[in-house]
């Protein structure tokens, strides 16, 4: 081709715009093809149209971010909660069976007659040797978050205790509890097992009760 020939100049002119538009075709047509009122390239640039475009784009980014951060935030505390719960009550079903353990020693306890304690070496020892693991798994159920529930002298409490019976008392004041039949025990701050009690029907005169002496000697 020499550099004067102008048809040589159109062919080539023409090879490259098919070219263009071709590569323009392959990444979805003309860069100005969305730009709607913007115009093409000879369109004008608007500064403030632009910053008010920019502006919007990240109010929108920031809110999305801060969403996100704090979906992040509670998941994370979600998370930490049901983990200390699955560490604090993981020993929940381990406890229940232990208690009706330490009952079953308690009835055995119950069983043998106070004369017979004395008046038998053999069986004194074996007593006061079950005695002591009782008293060993009790201080091993409270190390592990398992504690007594409150019952005796108590107003009753339906979500810790459990009524048996009534018992005509005109002592106290109506509801309170004057036996407890089977202790009660709660891990952390669930019951694990309620308190089964009799209760008072109470005189005419409402007496205190512990926990109202306990409420008033902490004012």
């Amino acid at each position: 081709m020499t550099d004067n020939d102008p048809k040589e100049k159109a062919a080539a002119a023409e090879k490259l715009e098919a070219e263009a538009d071709a590569i323009l075709a392959a990444a979805g047509g003309s860069p100005w093809a969305e730009t709607g009122e913007a115009g093409g390239p000879d369109a004008p640039f608007d500064p403030a149209a632009e910053i008010a475009r920019l502006e919007a784009e990240k109010a929108d980014l920031t809110d999305r971010l801060v969403r996100l951060a704090a979906e992040m935030d509670n998941l994370r505390k979600r998370t930490e909660r049901e983990l200390q719960d699955a560490r604090k009550y993981a020993v929940t079903k381990f406890a229940g069976d232990m208690l009706v353990v330490g009952d079953n020693m308690k009835r055995a306890l119950e069983a043998v007659p106070a004369e017979k304690r004395e008046s038998d070496e053999i069986l004194k020892a074996l007593v006061e040797g079950v005695e002591v693991t009782g008293r060993e798994m009790d201080r091993l159920l409270e190390k592990n978050g398992i504690t007594r529930i409150s019952a005796l002298g108590e107003r009753f409490d339906p979500h810790r205790h459990q009524a048996m019976f009534e018992v005509p008392d005109a002592t106290v004041a109506p509801g309170t509890v004057t036996q407890v039949v089977q202790e009660g025990y709660q891990i952390g701050d669930r019951v694990l097992r309620a308190a089964l009690v009799g209760i008072a029907k109470g005189g005419p005169v409402a007496a205190e009760t512990a926990s109202d002496r306990s409420e008033r000697a902490a004012d």
